[in-house]
């Protein structure tokens, strides 16, 4: 059994286009979604999912009516692979249930595995280029040692709340309260190498 699925991104948009052609392809049950395919919530497409059986096929009218990036397509037609369904899509003629379809789509896979990895492998260089300049990555520090200070200081007196000294210096209250934490471990350290001696 064929199920079409179609979908549009927003409600002033036809989806007559699409449930056309899917009708003129066989499709004997058409499920549709009025949403932005970067939602991950898309009821339509999780009804047509769950409607089909081993040995039918989902169809869309386009790749891009499935999946919301490469990845998320990929994955949906492995998890329908698994289950015995297959995939079609009329406007690059993929059929999953075919030899030909099934190559072209793990070249797709094996493209964005490609992809995944060129870029793991620029931030790295990035990041090792980076340190050999004597940069370090992550999110600069909120307080430096001056203020770090000012902060022991303020906290000592106790003449203000933690909410105050915090609007103060600019930082969030787990900022303050994890430089607070550093402190009690550099003095439990000093502590002990002191009884050490």
């Amino acid at each position: 059994m064929l199920i079409g699925y179609a979908r549009v991104s927003t409600l002033e948009q036809d989806v007559t286009l699409q449930t056309d052609a899917l009708q003129q392809a066989g499709c004997e049950r058409i499920f549709q979604d009025k949403i932005s395919g970067a939602k991950a919530d898309r009821p339509g497409l999780q009804e047509a999912l769950n409607y089909a059986r081993s040995g039918d096929s989902i169809v869309v009218w386009r790749l891009d009516r499935l999946g919301r990036s490469l990845k998320h397509l990929i994955e949906t037609v492995g998890q329908l692979e698994e289950q015995g369904i297959g995939f079609r899509s009329l406007q690059e003629s993929i059929d999953t249930t075919t030899s030909g379809g099934r190559l072209i789509f793990h070249i797709f896979g094996a493209l964005a595995e490609f992809e995944r990895n060129l870029i793991r492998e620029r931030t790295i260089a990035g990041l090792e280029a980076a340190r050999a300049r004597g940069r370090l990555g992550g999110r600069p520090k909120k307080l430096d040692a001056k203020k770090t200070e000012l902060a022991y200081q303020l906290y000592d007196e106790k003449k203000y709340a933690v909410k105050e000294i915090c609007h103060m210096l600019g930082i969030s209250k787990p900022t303050l309260y994890a430089c607070l934490a550093r402190r009690n471990q550099e003095e439990h350290l000093k502590g002990k190498q002191s009884i050490r001696k």
